[in-house]
């Protein structure tokens, strides 16, 4: 039987924290990506979603500092359930994108 998890994303980057875990570096950050359609009447729909993507340092994957907000990026990952506790003591899950490749895509790239 034959499972599989694998997401593929091009979007523009918004909010990014990065840390050094152990002797590795990990980049947080939210990928937004857009999808046009046209409803049964003809008018045109923009539908944006928000993800979170983790990085770690490593092969596949550039030099973390160049995710900058705003910049076009192609990203192939896995999507994973994340368990975290809120301020208020909630816990909560989400799902969140672990980067297995990412790859800065230049304008003309990410628009052709």
């Amino acid at each position: 039987m034959d499972h599989t998890n694998r997401i593929e994303l091009r979007g523009r980057v918004g909010n990014v924290r990065t840390n050094v875990v152990g002797e590795t570096m990990v980049a947080n950050f939210s990928l937004v990506t857009d999808y046009l359609y046209k409803t049964r009447e003809g008018g045109a729909v923009n539908e944006t979603t928000w993800l979170y993507i983790v990085a770690w340092d490593g092969k596949d994957m550039p030099d973390l500092n160049q995710i900058v907000k705003g910049v076009p990026m192609h990203v192939i990952g896995r999507i994973r359930a994340a368990r975290y506790t809120t301020a208020e003591g909630v816990e909560k899950q989400m799902y969140e994108v672990v980067a297995n490749k990412i790859r800065i895509l230049s304008e003309e790239e990410f628009n052709g």
